[in-house]
């Protein structure tokens, strides 16, 4: 059995996405637009709060480096159906990337979003892996990189 390499995984065509999937892309994407634009406008204090204290980068810049990544990668889920699967995997990988900031904002008891109490701050990582499965699913990479084996 031959793995075809992730690369060309990632360039071939994409298959046909089904209608739910690309709703649900396109809601991911709305949903990244708008996480970003906060980001870079009413939110930014409340998104401090998540940045790591060990991040060796101004807490202001990684909040509006995230900003700008999360409005880009919410433009290209529902603008470019046909880069979906990298775009996908881009999706999921963020999410993954600020993970710590979840457990960072637990751990340091700091309050953000409404995150005021240790059993909030508790329960919010748990809802980081359904984004990144919402990110594969809804751009068909889970699919894309099952294929693979």
């Amino acid at each position: 059995m031959s793995r075809r390499p992730l690369m060309r995984t990632l360039t071939q065509p994409a298959a046909k996405s089904t209608r739910p999937r690309r709703v649900a892309a396109v809601v991911l994407g709305v949903f990244l637009v708008f996480a970003g634009t906060s980001h870079l406008t009413f939110a930014r204090d409340e998104f401090q709060a998540q940045v790591p204290g060990w991040v060796p980068l101004d807490k202001d810049l990684v909040v509006l480096l995230s900003g700008v990544a999360e409005i880009g990668l919410g433009a290209a889920l529902a603008a470019l159906p046909c880069r979906r699967i990298p775009v996908g995997l881009a999706a999921a990988a963020f999410f993954i990337a600020i993970f710590p900031g979840n457990i960072s904002q637990y751990v340091t008891q700091t309050d953000g979003f409404g995150l005021d109490t240790d059993q909030k701050r508790f329960i919010r990582p748990f809802f980081q892996p359904l984004l990144v499965i919402w990110a594969l699913w809804s751009t068909g990479a889970w699919q894309a990189l099952r294929s693979r084996r």
